[in-house]
């Protein structure tokens, strides 16, 4: 059985992952609450803050085959609104958190045969959108951090990023809430239908186990990034 380490597993594209990937696997899950994840067979739950200066990391003396970062934020904001504190706060999350969270699973990632990093970008970095700026300049240092340590960690470990659009997670909640809302936010994609938790997790899958597949940013997002 492989080992996969999960943080942010508790909702949404997280513990949707950490259900698929349980059945066969062993699942060291992470995340601030532990709600359902502890009901998942193969998992171990630890409780993490990962918006501390100092996450309290567990310290596993296993290898680990993946490590999937799944942590994220949706501010919305016109640019006249947004304070540096939304900056900081989205950059801490999205970025550091997941700087943090490599630096100290390294070494066990390096004692695996083949293993693999997934993190998470979203549209919005290659699509311009308004009032997107504090998440899509976060998210866009991610896919640099993507590329660059996929460069440095080649061949021994692969580093890619998944780019979803609006998916139906408790995350997305305020913004598909309404009948009316859901319908906008659909009617934006080419596919006319938002992404679900699940629509995600099977592309973070395939990245764990594409083992000629590295330094990619690669969308799943109903088609937004690419048709018109």
């Amino acid at each position: 059985m492989k080992h996969y380490v999960i943080v942010g597993a508790s909702s949404g594209i997280g513990f949707e992952l950490a259900k698929i990937l349980s059945t066969s696997n062993n699942i060291t899950a992470l995340s601030r609450s532990e709600k359902d994840v502890n009901n998942l067979s193969n998992t171990t739950f630890y409780s993490l803050d990962i918006s501390e200066e100092n996450p309290n990391f567990p310290v596993l003396d296993k290898p680990i085959d993946g490590l999937i970062y799944c942590p994220g934020t949706i501010n919305l904001k016109p640019f006249r609104s947004l304070r540096s504190e939304d900056y900081l706060n989205e950059w801490n999350i999205n970025f550091l958190g997941a700087v943090k969270t490599i630096k100290h699973f390294l070494p066990q990632l390096q004692h695996a045969e083949n293993s693999s990093i997934v993190l998470f970008s979203t549209v919005a970095v290659q699509t311009g959108m308004a009032f997107h700026a504090s998440i899509a300049a976060a998210k866009g240092a991610v896919e640099g951090l993507t590329r660059s340590l996929a460069a440095e960690f080649a061949p021994k470990i692969r580093i890619n990023a998944v780019a979803p659009s609006l998916t139906n997670t408790p995350l997305a909640d305020k913004l598909i809430n309404a009948e009316a809302k859901l319908k906008s936010a659909e009617d934006r994609h080419p596919l006319k239908k938002i992404g679900t938790p699940n629509d995600i997790a099977n592309a973070v899958q395939y990245l764990l186990n594409a083992n000629w597949v590295t330094g990619q940013i690669i969308s799943v997002d109903g088609g937004m990034s690419a048709l018109r």
